[in-house]
Formats: C-alpha cells, structure tokens, sequence
C-alpha cells in the first residue's frame, strides 16, 4: 500500500506508529551525533545550489531520506510532521533519534520572515506525546525586525518546557538581518559569539540545551563562547564537496561540537550519490566506528 492510499484509508496508524516505535538513547558511547535534516520545504526553501526546485518532489526526497537513514552511523533525522510521518509509516524511524522541527512559520522571503511562528511541532506536549526525542527551534536574531522577540519569547517558552520533560532542546540562532527586503545571517566570528550567548540564555534551564551552529572561519574562538554541545550546521555547500568534508573533519576536533546536522549537502550531493556522501560525513562524527 502507498503512502497516499496508506493516509486515505488509515490514519489513525500515524499515531498508532509513534507509541509503538523503537527507541534508542540520544547518544552512544562516543558522545556524538549524525543527524539528518529535511525541514527546509515547510519554509518553502526548496532549493538546492542552482536548483530552485530540487526539493520539490515528495516521493524523491523520502527515497533520498531512506537511503540516508539505512546508512551505517547515521544517528538519526529533524524534520516537520509531514516529512517524519512518511518516514514513520515507512518503518525508516526505527531505532533513530528523531528531532521535530518547531518554528517554520517564518516563510523563505515573506516580510514576516523573522516573526518565526511555531507551526509544525508548536509545543514541547506535542513532542513528547508522540515520543520524538527533541524538538528544534531557528532563531534569527534581527535588531531591526520585532519579529524577533516573539520568536524569542516563544524559543524560550520551548526549551523550558522540554527540558522539563527531559527532551533535547535544539536551538539554531543566528544574528540576522534584513537588506531591500531580504534577509540573510551574518557569519562573521563576532556575530556568531553574539548569537550563541543569546541562545544559551533562552529559558529557564540550558540543562537540555544543543546548539546548532553554522561552520564559520575562527570557529575556536566561536565555540569558546559556550560549553553547551553543539552539532554543526552542514548547510548548502557551493566549495567541492572535498573542501566540505575538509572543513568539517577540522571543525569535528573541537571539544563542545559533537557532530553535525546535515540536509542538502547529503541529500542531493554534486555526484548524486546520498549513500557515498552520507558514508564519508559518518566516518567524519563516528570514525572508524561508523
């Protein structure tokens, strides 16, 4: 049966699928994460380098997700409910951490952009009663937008209240701004630091607190700004693929980065091959144990 038929006739095994999905713990022994990242498209990002529409099959990105997610060492996957429910009923979540992504109401060019709503996973209860493992949050911080406080307030709100369920709390900031309209992130080392110490201070407790950063030059000067775990933003790479692994393997030696957070890089690789290039970036987090 297919997914679509599979929706049509019995819905009700989405949530039935949940509560009786194998679990694992978040981390094993060597402290340290692959993590599969598909929660581009509910933001209408679905681009990849100079494809616009590269994302926009369904059935194509679930078959690339499923090759990813079979690989040795890949720890495990972050998207929106639509996306981790195909893989659910597919049975491609078994034995996987899987994170759910919170905030995407702050569409790709919407003037609204920075006022980043939680729309998919809005709660911490939402998390937790499906038994996710964490739930992540992008944080754009922009001086100039009052989109921010709310997104903060409500950031805040959520890491709060996972930790107090004992849940990851995945926060993404980045120091933001808005140019004729559009809005990019600021990657210099200072504007990072600023960043990250913002985020470190959401909520009430930082005890289930990751940090998901972006790979940026002087990044030891970066990650002496906190000692929160930190999974490395894999992004959507325009160097060779070689340059990629290189920046990754070095930034991989640092203390408080415990793997990486890696969508389109991995998904939709220059060559093609998701098997190969998920392969060599689980060598990089796991080593010889991947």
């Amino acid at each position: 049966m297919d997914l679509t038929e599979l929706r049509v006739r019995h819905p009700e095994r989405v949530a039935e699928a949940w509560q009786q999905r194998r679990q694992r713990e978040l981390v094993g022994e060597d402290g340290r994460l692959l993590i599969v990242a598909a929660d581009h498209p509910a933001r209408g990002a679905l681009g990849v380098r100079d494809d616009r529409m590269a994302m926009a099959s369904r059935p194509g990105l679930i078959e690339r997700l499923c090759t990813a997610l079979q690989r040795p060492g890949v720890d495990g996957v972050l998207a929106t409910p639509d996306v981790l429910e195909d893989l659910l009923l597919l049975g491609a979540l078994e034995g996987k951490v899987v994170v759910g992504s919170m905030n995407r109401g702050g569409l790709q060019g919407s003037s609204f952009e920075l006022d980043d709503r939680f729309t998919a996973y809005r709660s911490a209860d939402d998390i937790a009663s499906r038994r996710l493992d964490g739930g992540k949050m992008l944080t754009r911080i922009c001086l100039d937008d009052p989109g921010t406080v709310a997104t903060l307030e409500s950031s805040a709100q959520a890491v709060t209240e996972l930790a107090e369920r004992k849940l990851m709390a995945m926060v993404e900031p980045f120091w933001s701004t808005r140019t004729d309209g559009r809005v990019s992130n600021l990657l210099d080392p200072d504007s990072v630091i600023r960043s990250v110490h913002i985020a470190a201070g959401l909520g009430a407790t930082s005890a289930y607190t990751w940090l998901k950063l972006p790979v940026v030059d002087e990044l030891e000067r970066v990650m002496e700004a906190t000692t929160l775990p930190t999974l490395l933003l894999g992004g959507d790479p325009t160097v060779a693929p070689e340059e990629t692994y290189a920046s990754w393997g070095k930034a991989l030696s640092l203390p408080s980065v415990r793997g990486l957070v890696v969508g389109r890089a991995l998904l939709f690789p220059p060559d093609g091959d998701v098997a190969a290039a998920v392969d060599q970036a689980a060598t990089l987090v796991h080593g010889g144990a991947a």
